[in-house]
């Protein structure tokens, strides 16, 4: 069969590429799309037709489902029961990415999948077990995107012009940027396993997995460090576990001040309010704000509308993982003020944190 290749760059000029593709998927076809590790083959999952064809492509044909892709890590829920704090986890940490990864799903939500895309149990689940990937390559995505439907894929390798006569369309993106296959990742609740070891290794996904929170302030004694205490005094209690084991779980609590002088202690008012509440802050020592610790950062909580200009002073970039502690508005600075207005504000950051720590999952 003939095969047209088309080169694609994923400009606003390539739109009508896009658009082919996903019409081709659509009506049953195969396309080969780009990934940020091979090329795929995709199909669409509910075509068996075009399913029959790309299982014909594989190395070693069977009748094992197909691993299926998102365009977006929030599209992972319609085929998953309910997740661990690790599922979701690796999720958030490892999608868009080059990992694929399996969940075990109840049966009544399997049926329920099936049903609703009127397919067999068969065609998307193995023995209760589901493999997702969600690729990190804008043509792919936009693809993807583009289609209401599940969406399949196989292999093509880094030369995907040796399937011409095979596929029905080729987006020709260049070289992959890592031509290394995807990792496969089993997760058991509360524990994963590596099944297959492509771009990342094991140490490389543990480190992916960390955790880290940053608290920002201006001077690193006040606000800051109370909050940083009683978000890691929170988790560990979530995971009951002592707090200086909070590392070995992947999960870090920092704080730190845009205009701090390094080593000072906390307030002595901020450390009797916790102190009341349980929690020890009297080995604190301030420390600056800087890129480093930005970039270290998962998500950053910022006291007041300075200080997230402070942090994206240093990293522009990091604009998306900033937020404003209180949604409201600032929290009010007690620098210089006894523990009448330290212990309220040590029960307001409570709450706030709870509500900021619950919204990431880390609660």
């Amino acid at each position: 069969m003939p095969t047209t290749t088309i080169q694609i760059e994923n400009t606003p000029d390539d739109t009508a590429a896009i658009t082919r593709a996903a019409d081709l998927l659509l009506a049953g076809s195969l396309v080969i799309l780009p990934t940020e590790t091979v090329y795929g083959t995709f199909a669409l999952l509910t075509s068996p037709s075009a399913t029959t064809r790309l299982r014909a492509l594989r190395s070693t044909p069977d009748d094992k489902p197909l691993t299926i892709h998102l365009a977006s890590p929030n599209q992972a829920s319609q085929f998953l029961g309910p997740l661990s704090d690790l599922a979701r986890r690796m999720i958030s940490k490892l999608w868009p990415g080059p990992v694929s990864l399996s969940f075990d799903v109840p049966q009544d939500r399997r049926q329920q999948v099936a049903a609703h895309f009127n397919l067999p149990e068969s065609a998307i689940y193995d023995n209760g077990t589901i493999t997702l990937r969600c690729p990190d390559h804008p043509v792919a995505i936009d693809v993807l995107s583009r289609i209401p439907a599940p969406v399949v894929a196989t292999s093509a390798g880094t030369t995907p012009s040796s399937f011409e006569g095979k596929v029905d369309l080729i987006l020709d993106a260049g070289p992959s940027r890592y031509p290394k296959p995807s990792t496969l990742i089993k997760i058991n609740n509360d524990s994963y396993q590596v099944l297959r070891t492509g771009l990342y290794d094991q140490r490389m996904i543990e480190k992916l997995l960390h955790t880290t929170v940053l608290f920002v302030c201006s001077g690193n004694t006040c606000r800051s460090p109370m909050s940083e205490a009683i978000a890691r005094h929170l988790i560990a209690k979530k995971l009951n576990i002592p707090e200086d084991a909070l590392a070995s779980k992947g999960i870090s609590v920092l704080s730190a001040g845009a205009m701090a002088s390094p080593g000072s202690r906390a307030t002595p008012a901020g450390v009797s309010a916790l102190r009341d509440l349980g929690i020890d802050l009297s080995k604190h020592r301030s420390r600056s704000l800087s890129v480093e610790l930005i970039h270290q950062a998962d998500v950053i909580f910022t006291m007041g509308r300075s200080h997230r200009h402070a942090v994206l002073s240093l990293v522009p970039s990091a604009a998306d993982k900033t937020l404003p502690l209180d949604p409201a508005g600032d929290v009010e600075d007690p620098f210089g003020s006894d523990e009448s207005l330290y212990r309220p504000l040590a029960t307001t950051l409570q709450h706030l944190i709870e509500s900021r720590l619950k919204e990431r999952s880390l609660l």
